[in-house]
């Protein structure tokens, strides 16, 4: 039998954590101790002890369960490092995952995949967080004490076991009954969620549209609708939660009045004797009673909601016919595209169509062509961020998606336009594709692009930078990323009009300085001059892509010619 989609998720990132889960499962067995041995060691009090006349063995009965409730309680505190251990790794790896999934749609154009990944990550991966830390916290101990209890309970009178076994077994009957209710009610709550989410991001993303069109008001009608939307799958939901009264009637509640009911009963005729009677009564009430109602209470909402919260992320983490990743590594840093052809839909013309290139290691290219031509679609191609539907793209002669992603990631690296500071110190941003840099290193990469003064000004490495960067002007928001990339263990670099908020002299020095550490440095040209600088340039405009030098391209090709004085005019 298959596992389903949430389990299989949910082992992936438990895998590594199994030495701390184990840990976990012994030390909840030692802390259901207590619960285990009360029923028979009070019946003990009561018959050996209390009843017989015998108040010191009677006590010192009490005094071996209360032994035992210490070592439970010392069980307690020694849980906590390895819940703690399991559930933070779990909820980090997760989020990668999530992250890598809504980055893909996102690269696929799937519609709406940055709103409904924001809630994906945002609210979703960590509800599984904080639903594994409750979970394992507080249902594993009672559902534990549950356990415990029937056992304890078979060994004190088999007879009566069995009974408040099939009352408890015919309870969880009708909650089963009702659990495929209640995940996709569940799930709908969760979906609306996610629209939501979908829903606000286009209107933010459109926000200066909406204004500009005084459309204010239809855009909060589109954004309520889903609202309301959300609210009553929550009233459905809440709705199916009357069944807890006969689980509870059922599993506790009519057990525990029947055997107080006949005990007389079951004493004179049956056998068991009041101390039977009096730990049978202490199983259901400390036992059973809390373990079946953290069942339905908290199973209906925490267990429920876990196993429909891992089920939505196990369907956006597939990725339907994708094929495994790669394994492989390159050793040289070498481009070549091979009649690459690229359109970002089946019926859309070509942006690169029958492109073959050839970047030699260590070769200074710079990319330039008019506005639409593809120039920015050729980075996302070379560094692997799209696939082409035509042709192949080879690192050091090995197809990119032969390539294992972490050595991909680590070969090239990719600047946009946009600037990404992070909130965290100056290092933080500095070192982030190479955690391990020294500050000589630093040193280093600040004076060779140009950001000593910045550095400077905020005061050195350690200097905090809130979200959204703060103060720091876009020219310093991209001498921090250029900064970053010279530091990074990568061996081809890729502008994408990385330098677009540089002056002309700050733009040479941070491209110069990326060039001459060596590997591959590719420009998607922002000025002429960056052309001027490189040891090819690559002139995108039109069906064939041409390529030569700067001298050659001036002196043989009008386009090119013209793209030179427009940019000097």
């Amino acid at each position: 039998m298959t596992a389903p989609p949430s389990a299989r998720l949910l082992h992936r990132h438990l895998r590594g954590q199994w030495p701390a889960v184990r840990r976990l499962a012994a030390w909840s067995a030692v802390e259901s101790l207590p619960m285990f041995a009360s029923g028979l060691l009070l019946a003990r009090a009561v018959d050996q002890g209390f009843l017989a006349g015998r108040t010191l063995t009677g006590l010192g009965w009490l005094a071996v369960l209360a032994a035992l409730y210490a070592v439970g309680a010392f069980a307690t505190g020694r849980v906590y490092p390895w819940l703690a251990a399991t559930v933070e790794p779990l909820r980090d790896s997760l989020v990668t995952e999530v992250v890598a999934a809504a980055l893909r749609r996102m690269s696929d154009r799937a519609p709406d995949a940055a709103g409904a990944g924001v809630s994906q990550v945002t609210e979703q991966a960590e509800a599984v967080r904080a639903l594994m830390g409750t979970a394992l916290r507080n249902v594993r101990q009672l559902l534990s004490a549950g356990a415990a209890a029937l056992v304890g309970l078979a060994l004190l009178s088999p007879p009566l076991a069995l009974v408040i076994c099939l009352s408890v077994a015919l309870s969880l009957a009708v909650y089963a009954a009702f659990v495929g209710v209640q995940i996709r009610r569940y799930r709908a709550v969760i979906r609306q969620a996610e629209r939501i989410g979908e829903a606000a991001a286009t209107v933010v993303h459109g926000v200066r549209d909406v204004a500009a069109c005084a459309a204010e008001d239809r855009a909060a009608t589109a954004v309520g609708e889903v609202v309301d939307a959300q609210a009553e799958a929550l009233r459905a939901y809440a709705r199916t939660r009357w069944v807890r009264l006969p689980v509870l009637a059922l599993g506790v509640h009519l057990p525990l009045l029947a055997l107080l009911v006949l005990s007389p009963y079951l004493t004179a005729h049956h056998g068991l004797t009041a101390g039977q009677i009096a730990g049978g009564a202490g199983y259901l009430v400390t036992g059973l009673q809390p373990g079946i109602t953290v069942l339905v209470d908290a199973g209906g909402t925490l267990l429920l909601s876990l196993a429909v919260v891992l089920g939505r992320l196990a369907e956006v983490c597939a990725v339907p016919g994708a094929p495994p990743p790669g394994t492989a590594t390159s050793e040289s840093s070498g481009i070549e595209a091979d009649h690459v052809t690229f359109a970002y839909s089946p019926h859309a013309a070509p942006v690169v169509e029958d492109l073959s290139l050839h970047v030699p290691e260590g070769t200074h290219l710079a990319v330039v062509g008019p506005s639409g031509t593809g120039k920015s679609t050729l980075a996302n191609l070379l560094t692997g961020l799209l696939e082409p539907q035509k042709g192949k793209i080879t690192l050091g002669k090995v197809p990119l998606p032969r390539l294992a992603p972490a050595h991909l990631r680590s070969k090239i690296t990719l600047i946009p336009q946009e600037s990404y500071v992070f909130a965290g110190t100056l290092r933080d941003n500095l070192t982030y594709l190479r955690p391990d840099a020294s500050t000589p290193s630093l040193d280093e990469a600040v004076k060779a692009v140009g950001l000593l003064e910045t550095v400077e000004r905020l005061g050195g490495y350690e200097a905090e930078i809130p979200p959204g960067g703060g103060g720091l002007s876009q020219g310093e928001r991209q001498l921090i990323t250029l900064a970053r990339a010279y530091l990074s263990p990568a061996s081809v670099i890729v502008l994408d009009e990385a330098t677009s908020h540089l002056d002309p002299a700050t733009e040479a020095r941070a491209e110069l300085a990326l060039a001459s550490r060596g590997g591959t440095l590719i420009v998607i040209a922002h000025r002429i001059t960056s052309a001027e600088r490189a040891h090819q340039v690559l002139l995108m405009d039109g069906p064939v892509p041409t390529l030569g030098t700067h001298e050659t391209l001036l002196t043989r090709n009008q386009t090119y010619a013209e793209l030179v004085g427009h940019w000097l005019t």
